[in-house]
């Protein structure tokens, strides 16, 4: 199968890079990586993997399946057009939006199924099928591969805990700015490291404001690297806000503090003043009723730790292909189309 890795975003190379090498243990596939230049001027995996920053390279390819972790492909693209989700934010409403690019969802878990079940019904134009997430079959081969590097870190500050923050992007949800104090007396006056991860879409600004704060406090250490799952799996806490990166993290089964997060069902510990943060260090770790709430999440957002994730969304297109074919493109209306050209360019069709 001619496979596609579709990558607009950064974030988008460590969800579908599962994928990728579940395809070449299989040894039957032909994968193109797809790097859309203008957000990911670096490709980290350049010297490892086929790929292209050329929309006429990804057509002439003429995959029969493109995974997508993001909210839009080019209609004219030919193949299955699958979406792989890039996290599992439930409560941010653009995660529900039906935006017609796609021919099957794969989803996470049954609480995903159920809801895009119901829209599948309602549109009558796509298929979904529940796999769980690829990067859960990276973090079943990978679980245990950091334990030096984090036996490494708390030797070098001599402290006994690390703590992972990884706030959001968006200016309108994120902590960055409120926490930053909070922060420093935390790791001044606890036990503990701070490992700062930012999204990749974090203002310039703030990161730079950040890289400075880890300069000057010796037990905040700065994150840049694309893939924040190593550090979760080094972390003993996190702390984030409203990030599709607390579900990830609760699926470890480990305890999450956010601030003001906008979430109707909280399934964490959640403050709502900065001065809360200490005393909610003791309490996400500690308490029942926290432990049961993440035990939900695991069984109910993405119960699917059996390193076989992967295997199943290549064998759902394969029998999607068996039923439908391949399609030579996606059927939309004038809007989309124009819209995707907009953001990927136009091509020139084979006659």
């Amino acid at each position: 199968m001619r496979i596609v890795l579709f990558c607009e975003n950064k974030y988008a190379i460590d969800i579908l890079y599962p994928i990728y090498q579940e395809a070449m243990r299989q040894g039957v596939h032909q994968v193109l990586w797809y790097i859309h230049a203008p957000k990911i001027p670096q490709f980290p995996l350049a010297e490892e993997v086929n790929y292209t920053t050329v929309m006429q390279e990804v057509y002439d390819f003429s995959a029969e399946a493109n995974f997508v972790p993001g909210n839009i492909i080019p209609y004219y693209l030919p193949g299955v057009k699958v979406q792989v989700f890039h996290g599992y934010a439930a409560e941010k409403k653009d995660h529900w939006i039906i935006r017609r690019y796609f021919d099957t969802y794969f989803t996470q878990g049954p609480y995903f199924t159920k809801h895009f079940q119901a829209l599948a019904e309602k549109y009558k134009d796509f298929e979904v099928v529940e796999t769980g997430w690829p990067k859960q079959d990276w973090i079943k081969t990978h679980w245990s591969d950091f334990e030096k590097d984090r036996a490494e870190l708390l030797e070098k500050h001599g402290k006994e805990k690390i703590i992972l923050y990884a706030p959001t992007f968006s200016p309108s949800l994120t902590s960055i700015a409120a926490l930053k104090e909070e922060l420093v007396h935390l790791v001044r006056t606890t036990s503990v490291v701070l490992l700062v991860k930012f999204h990749p879409l974090t203002k310039s600004e703030w990161v730079e404001e950040y890289k400075e704060l880890a300069k000057q406090e010796k037990d905040i250490v700065w994150v840049d690297d694309f893939n924040v799952t190593k550090y979760q799996l080094m972390a003993d806490v996190m702390i984030s806000d409203t990030s599709s990166t607390v579900y990830e993290f609760l699926l470890l089964n480990r305890p999450v503090i956010t601030y003001r997060s906008i979430a109707q069902d909280i399934y964490w510990t959640n403050i709502t003043e900065t001065s809360q943060l200490i005393d909610a260090l003791e309490e996400a770790q500690y308490d029942e009723a926290a432990i049961n709430k993440r035990r939900w999440i695991v069984d109910n957002y993405d119960p699917y730790l059996d390193g076989q994730v992967c295997r199943r969304m290549l064998d759902a297109v394969s029998d999607y292909i068996a039923r439908h074919g391949v399609p030579e493109k996606r059927k939309l209306n004038l809007w989309r189309q124009y819209t995707s050209i907009k953001r990927f360019g136009k091509i020139k069709r084979k006659r």
